[in-house]
């Protein structure tokens, strides 16, 4: 647990105030709490994890529940309308914003998306339904995914539209180089 929230930690920029880290320590101590033993010390950390949880959602608007899978260094860049789906799946060095939802497409179908590894979500975007998420993939703000994206691929608009990404070669000359 104390491994993942440093790099937790590091990934907010070394910022103990950052809400996203706070939200994150909440959420490790939720992953850790199922193998404390004996059951009544399991019991009371459970109570203080939903105690917490509930002060991280009010606080920040961030619900993030420790049933989601989140890989390292996962950053909650800014706070407010957060909802992370319990279902849902995250690689490692992923990065959301504020107003994002990541999770089911209908309550009768409790699947939620499986996002790879070093995905960037821009603010507002919504990721729903049982879909996958490729690695180095980037969806744009406010976009609305509802189909699997390409690893390597740009997701935007309402619905989303998927493009390749460009590579650092391809994307010409950068500002420096003038």
């Amino acid at each position: 647990m104390f491994e993942n929230i440093r790099a937790d930690f590091n990934a907010h920029g070394r910022d103990a105030g950052a809400q996203g880290f706070w939200a994150m320590v909440v959420y490790r101590f939720g992953r850790w709490r199922y193998g404390v033993r004996p059951a009544l010390l399991r019991k009371l950390c459970s109570f203080v994890y939903k105690v917490l949880y509930k002060i991280i959602q009010i606080v920040t608007g961030i619900e993030l529940p420790c049933e989601a899978s989140v890989g390292r260094n996962f950053v909650i860049d800014h706070f407010g309308g957060i909802i992370v789906s319990g279902y849902a799946r995250f690689g490692d060095n992923c990065r959301i914003r504020n107003g994002v939802v990541v999770g089911l497409r209908r309550v009768e179908e409790p699947v939620a998306p499986v996002i790879g590894n070093n995905v960037d979500i821009g603010a507002g975007a919504k990721v729903l339904g049982p879909i996958r998420v490729g690695d180095n993939s980037i969806i744009g703000a406010n976009a609305v995914v509802i189909e699997d994206v390409p690893e390597n691929s740009i997701a935007i608009g309402v619905p989303a539209i998927v493009k390749p990404r460009r590579q650092q070669s391809e994307a010409g000359p950068t500002r420096d180089a003038g």
